[in-house]
C-alpha cells in the first residue's frame, strides 16, 4: 500500500480570491494555489495554516480546481477555534499551504459507473471527482445535509431509479453539465429526500437491475456513521467500495503517525496514516467499517 504521491506536495502562500460564507457556519474559499491546482486530485486535501497565533495547519478536503487559472476552491465548517479563525481571511489576505496531499480515489476505469455519496464537508470530493471524469465515465452524485446546502440548486430534469418524487432538486453546477445529482436531509429541506443520504443511495442501487448494478462502484466521504452505513450498503449489494476518513491530523505529512488507522492487509494487522496513506481507503481493508 504504498503511496505513490510522496514528492509532490507543494507549499504556496495562497492568496484569497473569494470568501463567501453561508448557513450553518460553512463557507467556500477560493485561493490562488498554481502548483496545487494543476496536481490535484479527487480525494486528495490541503493544509491550511488558519492564522499566525495557530500555528498547527487543518486539513480541508479540495472541492475543485482550475488549473488554468491556477485556483482551488475549498468548502468548510467554522466549527473549532481553527476554523472560526480562518473565516475571518478577508480577500487579499495569503494563508500558507500544503498540498495535494493524500491518496485519491482511483477513477481510471471508464466502464464503471461511480456512485458518489458525500455528506457536509465530506461533499466536495464527490463534487470534485465528478467533475474530473465528466465525459469519460458515468457517475451520480447524492449529498447529504442538515443544513441549507452551500451551492446554488435547481431542479433536476434527469430521472434517477428508484429516487422518489418528492427529491428533486440537484446541484446546478453538476445538473447544467449532464451529471445526475440528488439531495438529502434530515431537516425537512424542500426538494430533499427525507433521510439518510446512504438510504437514498441505497433505493438507487436497488432499483437498478443487476447487469447495472454490478458495474458501480462506491466512493464515499463524510462523518463516521455514514461512512458505516455506506459501508454496509457496498456489502449489501457486493460493490467496491472506497471510504474516504476525516481524521484529525497535526503534521499532516506522514511525520508524526498522529492520525493512524487500523488495517488487515492480506490477514496482517497494520497501522496506516490517514494522511498520506489515505484519506483513501477500500472499505474491506478497515475493521471498522468491515
Amino acid at each position: 500500500m504504498a503511496n505513490e504521491h510522496h514528492g509532490t506536495i507543494f507549499e504556496e502562500q495562497a492568496e484569497v480570491l473569494a470568501h463567501v460564507g453561508h448557513p450553518g457556519d460553512q463557507f467556500v474559499l477560493r485561493v490562488l494555489a498554481p502548483k496545487t491546482a494543476a496536481k490535484a486530485k479527487p480525494g486528495q486535501f490541503v493544509h491550511l495554516r488558519v492564522s499566525d497565533e495557530r500555528p498547527l495547519r487543518r486539513p480541508i478536503s479540495i472541492m475543485l480546481t482550475d488549473p488554468e487559472r491556477g485556483t482551488v476552491d475549498l468548502l468548510y465548517k467554522a466549527i473549532g477555534e481553527g476554523t472560526q479563525l480562518l473565516s475571518g481571511r478577508k480577500v487579499g489576505d495569503t494563508i500558507p499551504m500544503l498540498g495535494p496531499i493524500g491518496r485519491p480515489f482511483d477513477l481510471s476505469d471508464s466502464s464503471r459507473r461511480y456512485v458518489l455519496v458525500g455528506g457536509g464537508v465530506g461533499i466536495p470530493p464527490m463534487i470534485f471527482a465528478a467533475m474530473s471524469i465528466y465525459g469519460e465515465s458515468d457517475c451520480v452524485v447524492f449529498a447529504g445535509s442538515e443544513v441549507e446546502f452551500p451551492f446554488a440548486l435547481k431542479p433536476s430534469t434527469m430521472l434517477l431509479p428508484g429516487v422518489s418524487g418528492n427529491a428533486i432538486l440537484a446541484i446546478r453546477s453538476l445538473e447544467e453539465r449532464g451529471i445526475p445529482s440528488r439531495l438529502a436531509s434530515n431537516a425537512g429541506l424542500y426538494g430533499c429526500y427525507e433521510g439518510h443520504v446512504p438510504n437514498l443511495a441505497r433505493d438507487y442501487l436497488a432499483a437498478l437491475d443487476e447487469a447495472e448494478r454490478s458495474r458501480c462502484v462506491l466512493l464515499s466521504c463524510g462523518p463516521h456513521p455514514m461512512l458505516h452505513a455506506v459501508a454496509r450498503v457496498g456489502r449489501e449489494f457486493d460493490l467496491p467500495t472506497y471510504l474516504s476518513l476525516e481524521e484529525h491530523m497535526a503534521c499532516g505529512i506522514g511525520g508524526c503517525a498522529g492520525c493512524v488507522v487500523k488495517t488487515i492487509e492480506a490477514g496482517e494487522e497494520k497501522y496506516r496514516r490517514v494522511c498520506v496513506d489515505g484519506p483513501v481507503f477500500e472499505a474491506g481493508l478497515l475493521p471498522e467499517f468491515a
